[in-house]
């Protein structure tokens, strides 16, 4: 006779660990395989949520005096056109069917486990490569098949439609929604919400089965620039959820810095990341949620998504949805002057989530002006900064796609680091010809493919569309130089 849980005591002291041990379990029980269709009597399964090194989810089917159990790094799917990995681990004891606690450090498997869902299920199919059940539990229901796919590999798939007919799968893409420019506050104050306006890198954060996944406003992945935030997913557990925000960081102040930020983008390797993770932390700032449990919200007016955003209580080292303010709008605006912030957006309570449009119903009003504008060019330095880049040519469109207009020169807020970094990355974009139509910069200009984005600040526009008082804050890599269209009220304002 086998000891079917020799493989499990051989992983663990159990000594140490809290884990269950029900002696002696021995070979094949007398249980056959059932015919094809034929239902056997309801056994007992459970799933454990178990946050070990990875989240992942254990599955754990009642079956000849043990529980035969698999390892699924996703969670069970709820919709049959998805497929998530199982992986096939050791039988368990059947006591560990009511096992919650935490595995001590040190030990196989170390970390809390908890019980995630538990019932009973009926057996169409118990093969040694295929394992056909239907679950009946509080969470988890219905028709579902286990297949081998390659060695202790296998897959699990949901073979009913989804148990809510509504249900919706998340979207692997959105674009978030821009706000317009506004000079001043709205009229119609109580109409409005209002957040701070974080001074960093916007990011939609694709949040299920215990994992996290960054997209910029271009929809380029990012979440390996910022690996801190990945703790988001483990926090979220077995939600779904997709969160509108930004990636800033935080000055010795407490202020966001895009300069700051700077350091952590186009980093060219893992370790130079982890390196300056230590250096220069960032955190995610979550202000909406597009997507919930199966369902989109972007059709759910501002306040209710506000709402279904704090019930996730998102609160951790890394990650965090700051309060809005109903009303107020003027001192929520004088309190981020006061604090030195960029400013504030305001945001209609009865709005609709719009992506990837620039839409009035959110209205930014800023306390220190700034634009992101494209760098077509450079002028020689001179004293200092002679042989080096004395200042960035900078443009704008009117149009998605349209003419590059010349805006000026940005000569101050360069750091010595920053100055040689542009100079690596300028280099190789030169050519001959300007890329700006229209004014054109003076004759010493040196000329680039204008495939560079920077975030500028400026004291205003002169009637000649042409910056007054620059001040370079940073390169943006969220934003494709074509994309940059300057709001008709910016030169305006």
């Amino acid at each position: 006779m086998t000891d079917r849980l020799h493989a499990y005591r051989a992983k663990r002291d159990l000594a140490v660990t809290p884990e269950p041990d029900d002696g002696r379990s021995s070979g094949p029980g007398k249980r056959g395989v059932p015919a094809e269709g034929e239902c056997t009597d309801a056994s007992r399964f459970v799933v454990h949520e178990h946050h070990a090194r990875r989240l992942h989810w254990d599955l754990r089917l009642e079956r000849d005096g043990v529980l035969v159990s698999w390892a699924v790094p996703r969670g069970i799917p709820p919709d049959p056109r998805e497929n998530h990995l199982a992986v096939h681990v050791e039988d368990h004891p059947l006591s560990y069917i009511d096992f919650e606690g935490e595995i001590p450090e040190g030990e196989y498997g170390a970390g809390p486990v908890h019980v995630w869902d538990r019932g009973t299920y009926e057996t169409h199919k118990f093969r040694e490569d295929e394992v056909m059940v239907t679950f009946r539990g509080e969470r988890l229901r219905g028709r579902y098949v286990l297949f081998r796919t390659r060695g202790e590999d296998w897959m699990v798939h949901r073979m009913d439609p989804p148990e809510d007919p509504d249900y919706q799968p998340m979207p692997e893409e959105l674009r978030p929604m821009l706000a317009s420019l506004s000079p001043e506050l709205p009229t119609a104050d109580g109409a409005f919400a209002h957040e701070i306006k974080w001074d960093g890198v916007r990011a939609l954060a694709f949040c299920s089965g215990g994992r996290v996944r960054l997209a910029n406003r271009t929809g380029r992945d990012v979440t390996g620039r910022y690996p801190e935030v990945r703790g988001l997913g483990e926090a979220l557990g077995s939600r779904a959820v997709v969160l509108d925000g930004e990636v800033v960081a935080f000055d010795e102040h407490g202020r966001p810095s895009f300069q700051r930020l700077q350091s952590r983008m186009h980093l060219a390797s893992d370790s130079a990341v982890r390196r300056r993770a230590r250096e220069v932390p960032v955190h995610y700032v979550a202000f909406d949620l597009l997507y919930l449990d199966g369902r989109s919200t972007v059709d759910e007016p501002y306040e209710r998504r506000r709402e279904l955003l704090a019930g996730l209580e998102l609160s951790g080292p890394a990650w965090q949805a700051p309060a809005h303010h109903r009303g107020d709008g003027q001192a929520v605006l004088e309190a981020s002057r006061a604090q030195g912030l960029e400013g504030i957006v305001a945001k209609r309570l009865d709005s609709v989530y719009e992506p990837g449009r620039r839409s009035s119903a959110w209205l930014k009003i800023k306390n220190h002006r700034s634009e992101t504008l494209v760098v077509g060019g450079w002028m020689p330095g001179t004293g200092s900064r002679r042989g080096r880049i004395g200042s960035l040519l900078v443009g704008f469109r009117e149009t998605p796609g349209g003419e590059l207009r010349y805006a000026g020169r940005v000569g101050t807020g360069f750091t010595e680091r920053e100055l040689a970094r542009l100079w690596e990355l300028l280099e190789p974009l030169a050519r001959a010809e300007s890329p700006f139509g229209g004014r054109t910069p003076p004759r010493e200009a040196r000329f680039v493919e204008p495939h560079l984005v920077a975030e500028v600040a400026f004291a205003e526009w002169t009637h000649a569309h042409t910056l007054r008082q620059p001040s370079y804050k940073g390169l943006r890599d969220d934003v494709e130089p074509d994309d940059v269209v300057l709001d008709p009220e910016a030169l305006g304002a």
